[in-house]
Parts: structure tokens; C-alpha cells; sequence
């Protein structure tokens, strides 16, 4: 028995993030003090392999970005532990899980509220359909991505969680008509 196989096993060990509620460090939330992680080519070539195909097993990353096994196995490791890999998730199609009407709705908080934003926007990631959340600088304090099962569903998600929030000023909805999942890495 190693060392590390000895110790118990760390929250993150037993919950895999793509099986427990996503925290702020999860998502990015909170500001990474110090420098961007070194990255060389090997780890963008991972990462690019990845972000392609999460499912991939060990073997198959490390030979299709030519190195070893353990090697590879050694840096997806670390890639985790340093927090440029994230997690892993799920692409799940909206039409086909029944909620096929997608909608970028804007929202513009009161002015007290503004000091509250990355607690509401905790909020708003909780409520259903809710898909993304952005926060932003600018006009509108926060994007959300939502997919409904029809108007009448958007219509209602919009009333029930944003209008009647009385933290809320302003929502402006927009329909989506196409959307493409991009591969930027």
C-alpha cells in the first residue's frame, strides 16, 4: 500500500465534481490569486483532447497525445489539482430532455442589490432550466442561458423568479434560435 492510497480519501475523491452541486471554486467564481498556470504543449494538447471527449480513458489520451500512460495519467492529475480542469459534465440536449424553447435573458439588479451580485448569482444557477449564469460589466448585470419546455413555461420562469423579484429593475428576453456548442480549445 503507497502513502497516498493509505490516507482517506479527500471530499472531491469521493464526490467526483460531476456528481456533487458545483461550488464557487467549481465555476470560477472566486478571483485565483498568483500567476496563470504554466502550461506546455503536451498539457494544451490534453486539454484540447478533453475538452473533444471527456469520456476518454487514460490509455487512449496518453496515445493519441503520445506519451505514457502514467505520464499522462500523472498530468491530468495535476490539471485538476491546479484548476484548469474543472470538472467534467454531461451535454445534454434541451430539445430532447423536453425543454426545447432557449431563451439569453438579461436582468439589471436595484441599485442596493448590486453589492449582493455573486450571492445572487449563486441564485439564479439554483432555479430551474437555468442552464448558464454570466455576470457581467456593462448595461445588464447578469445573461442567463434557460431552456423551457415552451412559451408559456418561459413566460412563467420569467414571471415567477425575475419580474416579481424585488431586487430585480430590469429583464430583457431573447430568443434563441440556433445554438452550436463551440470547441474553443
Amino acid at each position: 500500500m503507497t502513502p497516498e492510497s493509505s490516507t482517506r480519501p479527500s471530499a472531491a475523491e469521493r464526490h467526483p465534481k460531476d456528481l456533487r452541486r458545483p461550488t464557487p471554486q467549481d465555476s470560477g467564481l472566486e478571483r485565483r490569486a498568483g500567476e496563470p498556470v504554466r502550461l506546455d504543449e503536451v498539457d494544451h494538447r490534453l486539454l484540447a483532447a478533453l475538452a473533444d471527449d471527456a469520456r476518454i480513458p487514460n490509455n487512449a489520451l496518453a496515445a493519441s497525445v503520445g506519451i505514457a500512460p502514467s505520464t499522462c495519467l500523472t498530468r491530468v492529475r495535476r490539471l485538476r489539482e491546479e484548476g484548469v480542469v474543472r470538472g467534467y459534465h454531461a451535454d445534454i440536449d434541451p430539445v430532447l430532455a423536453g425543454r426545447p424553447l432557449q431563451a439569453i435573458i438579461a436582468v439589471r439588479m436595484q441599485g442596493p442589490t448590486r453589492a449582493r451580485l455573486s450571492a445572487y448569482l449563486r441564485q439564479l444557477a439554483e432555479l430551474p432550466g437555468v442552464l448558464n449564469v454570466f455576470l457581467l460589466g456593462g448595461a445588464h448585470d447578469f445573461f442567463l442561458h434557460v431552456a423551457a419546455p415552451d412559451a408559456d413555461g418561459l413566460n412563467d420562469f420569467v414571471i415567477e423568479h425575475l419580474s416579481t423579484d424585488p431586487d430585480v429593475a430590469l429583464t430583457e428576453t431573447n430568443l434563441i434560435f440556433q445554438h452550436l456548442r463551440a470547441g474553443w480549445y
